[in-house]
């Protein structure tokens, strides 16, 4: 009986061969799109699950608030970590890790003569490889970063400077300290599901005067785990009673009132636990240490994939109901013959999951294809190993059987209820049911497509505002020159160097390399005895024309006044944040120093975002420095001739130390990466639905009208024109995709005021937007109906005629 089946199903195919092509394309793309998204949302959850116990490893947060200014983040303070293991029942373990190089641009490493500024270097505890499940190969993982000056590469980042990963014992020589680090361990790099990654890692020993040691202090990251019955509200409550213990203290000095009275005033210092599972996915934190993802956007794809596959689905269902009349006869001699329901049932699911069988086979082969590019849209490092493993041949076993059903289920139960007597009688019809049916479907495909289109351009939109948008700052046209701590007594000469350069108009240098300011402080007006929060950086006297950062009131650094050491620039969220209403005339206390100094404000500068235009601009305070870290060149000429001369004198002046400059525009399209995905997102899903709605229009469109030839023959004999005719073929049609419209307008309105919620700066949701992209549907729609429409109303009255 299968066989019987099969063969039967596989006659109908090949004898509907155009519409078997349609159905099968559909049905390819749709579960192509399935798989990949498949393997890149089990990507997504699977971050950081292959450390052993990681169901109870937690990472420290910080939740602070001082002045109303709410503070959130991932960093916590050294001491933090041992006194929790010493002194909190059910913590296992602690390990510290820390950024090495953070705000200075990396870190210079140099072996005879290679020299490089590396990125993603690290410290750590020597536990560092029995708390994770990172692995090391070669080296002790107990011993290897035990000591002082220890450091463990990568097998890349060893070729690189030994030319082999046969490297323990070698000798690195490493930051602006000029450490002489010993090789001691090689490990494998971190897994790409990993939140974060590293080329190199020190042992924390060594970075002992590199971070404050206080309560207060919080520049790493703190890892515990506790055991698996511990709970972790005790935990964190037993947290709040260390940070009273110790933080108090320091609280006291610093601001001169008890922990309790800061309390009091609505001020909070609070330590909390969060599962390292939830780092990647649900992380609220800005300044973790790699841009985490989105839950949300695991949902858009998901959603989105679904949505594309059932639309494929949609088209194989509306093709089966069409022809359904053409197999009525079938059905019925069938039923006359004794054949039972159920059976005819089976015979045409059979058909379904044929359908379904070729079309996954293709699917795996297209998902092969196409993973480098799904890579790129996505931002991920996927292997073909993926689409191997286990899973993904189970998915795809469970998509053959979801989509045989799905798509074979409406037709099988609808083909097999017609009544004998009718169906021999001739009168047996796709009637009005199986009309309806057809006309929800495609209004439903043609609401996803609209309401993708309206999400492309809604993204689109958003981020041309955010990256033309007036910030208060020329971005563009900058060039920053980092690590200049390495230029030694050469700092100034270098500054010069580059101003006398062709195409350089003037050179600044700073401790900030925008955008982002690392900075945040304490800060007090004279005689009063509230404490304010603010971000700060320091620069020198050229900031101003470098960064065309226009003054308000007052004036900037200027070499004409030796008080300018102790000088301030602030903008104006600061100026309504201290409430001045003469603020040229205020002083401050600032209390980023071991002790409080007393600074003037001589100048206020216009709000700019030196952040991501996600956020509202904060309060901000420039203090003075002559020289700095970062050197932030403005230009006009040629940006490579440019880079190559700032290159030839820094060589100069600083022979042997690694070279290492970005643009800045560059830097702050970064902020918009998840943006500009999202946007490639929508792009490419929103073409292939719209593809594959068309495709079951077009296929149902040559079904219509080729029902329909002895009508036109008629209507053309008696004189219809043929753009009549093409009106009369695509009305229906159209009707259904205006009536798609009006769910897909509601829903992409509801959908992109949630997404633009979290924009501090948005665009308006104009009526237009929704309204070009609904004529934009109705206009693709049409192309696609009138081609067949204008096909049959161009044959010959008498070749129609004699149809049938």
């Amino acid at each position: 009986m299968f066989e019987n089946y099969l063969k039967i199903a596989l006659r109908n195919i090949l004898k509907q061969k155009f519409f078997s092509a349609i159905n099968i394309i559909g049905l390819v793309i749709g579960m192509a799109c399935c798989l990949l998204i498949f393997v890149y949302v089990m990507d997504e959850v699977s971050y950081d699950k292959f450390h052993p116990n990681n169901e109870n490893i937690y990472r420290i947060g910080l939740h602070g608030r001082i002045s109303g200014q709410e503070i959130y983040t991932s960093n916590s303070s050294v001491p933090v970590g041992p006194a929790m293991q010493n002194e909190i029942p059910g913590i296992e373990k602690m390990v510290r890790v820390a950024r090495a190089g953070f705000g200075s641009g990396g870190m210079a490493f140099r072996y005879e003569d290679k020299s490089f500024t590396e990125e993603k270097v690290f410290y750590a505890d020597s536990n560092f490889y029995d708390f994770f499940g990172f692995k090391l190969l070669q080296g002790d993982p107990k011993t290897a970063l035990k000591d002082a000056y220890s450091i463990v590469l990568t097998e890349a980042f060893a070729i690189k400077y030994f030319g082999t990963t046969d490297a323990l014992g070698k000798t690195l020589i490493i930051g602006n300290d000029k450490w002489s680090c010993k090789v001691t361990g090689i490990t494998e790099d971190a897994p790409s599901n990993s939140h974060f990654h590293f080329n190199a890692i020190v042992s924390f020993i060594t970075s002992r005067d590199q971070f404050y040691n206080g309560w207060t202090g919080n520049s790493i990251y703190t890892y515990i785990q506790k055991t698996p019955t511990a709970s972790v509200s005790e935990i964190n409550s037993k947290l709040e009673d260390l940070v009273a213990k110790y933080v108090g203290k320091e609280v006291e000095q610093g601001l001169g009132v008890t922990f309790e009275q800061f309390r009091k005033q609505g001020g909070l210092y609070s330590y909390f636990l969060y599962p390292l599972t939830d780092s990647h996915l649900y992380s609220a934190f800005n300044d973790d240490i790699e841009p985490a993802s989105d839950i949300r956007y695991v949902y858009i794809f998901s959603g989105v994939g679904l949505f594309i596959l059932l639309i494929a689905c949609i088209n194989f269902m509306n093709l089966s109901t069409a022809q359904s009349a053409g197999r009525a006869k079938e059905v019925g001699l069938r039923k006359t013959l004794g054949s039972q329901r159920g059976q005819m049932i089976g015979q045409f699911l059979s058909e379904s999951f044929l359908y379904s069988l070729v079309a996954i086979v293709l699917a795996i082969a297209l998902s092969f294809v196409m993973l480098p590019a799904f890579n790129l849209l996505a931002g991920k490092t996927l292997s073909l190993d993926a689409l191997m493993s286990p899973v993904f041949m189970t998915a795809a076993v469970v998509l053959i059987l979801l989509v045989g059903i799905v798509a074979g289920s409406y037709p099988a139960f609808y083909l097999t209820s017609f009544s004998v007597v009718e169906v021999l009688k001739g009168k047996a019809k796709a009637g009005m049911k199986s009309k309806g049916v057809r006309s929800s479907l495609v209004i439903f495909q043609f609401s996803v497509s609209t309401f993708l289109i309206i999400a492309t351009v809604v993204v689109f939109e958003q981020l041309s505002y955010m990256q033309s948008k007036d910030m208060g700052i020329d971005k563009q046209h900058v060039i920053t020159v980092s690590g200049a701590r390495r230029l030694a007594n050469n700092v100034s000469a270098f500054k010069t160097s580059v101003e006398a350069q062709a195409g350089v108009q003037k050179a600044s240098y700073t401790n900030n390399a925008f955008p982002g300011v690392n900075n945040t402080s304490l800060f007090r007006e004279k005689g009063s005895d509230v404490d304010h929060l603010v971000a700060s950086y320091r620069a020198d006297w050229d900031h101003l024309d470098v960064m065309k950062i226009e003054l308000k009131e007052g004036r900037f650094f200027s070499r004409e006044f030796k008080s300018d050491t102790i000088a301030i620039i602030i903008n104006e969220a600061a100026v309504k944040e201290f409430g001045f209403t003469n603020p040229l005339s205020a002083e401050v206390l600032d209390y980023s120093n071991d002790v409080p100094t007393v600074v003037k404000v001589v100048g206020v500068v216009k709000d700019f975002n030196f952040e991501s235009l996600k956020l509202k601009v904060r309060p901000l305070i420039i203090l003075f420095a002559p020289t700095s870290r970062h050197l932030t060149v403005r230009y006009d000429g040629d940006p490579k001739s440019v880079v190559a001369s700032i290159e030839a004198q820094w060589k100069q002046l600083a022979p042997g130390e690694p070279f290492e400059y970005a643009f800045m525009d560059e830097r702050y399209d970064l902020l918009f990466r998840s943006e500009m995905r999202l946007r490639d997102i929508f792009t490419v899903f929103s073409g292939l639905a719209i593809f594959i709605a068309c495709l079951g229009l077009f296929a149902l469109a040559a079904f219509t009208t080729e029902q329909r030839t002895k009508e036109i023959g008629v209507r053309k004999a008696l004189g219809a024109s043929s753009i009549s005719l093409t009106i009369l073929l695509s009305k229906e049609f159209t009707r259904l995709v205006l009536i798609a419209i009006v769910p897909a307008v509601l829903l992409g309105w509801l959908v992109a005021n949630w997404w633009l919620k979290d924009f501090t700066y948005r665009i308006d949701l104009n009526p237009m937007l929704f309204i070009g992209s609904a004529l934009l549907a109705v206009l693709i729609a049409w192309i696609t109906v009138a081609y067949q429409a204008i096909k049959a109303s161009a044959l010959n009255p008498v070749s129609s005629l004699r149809y049938e």
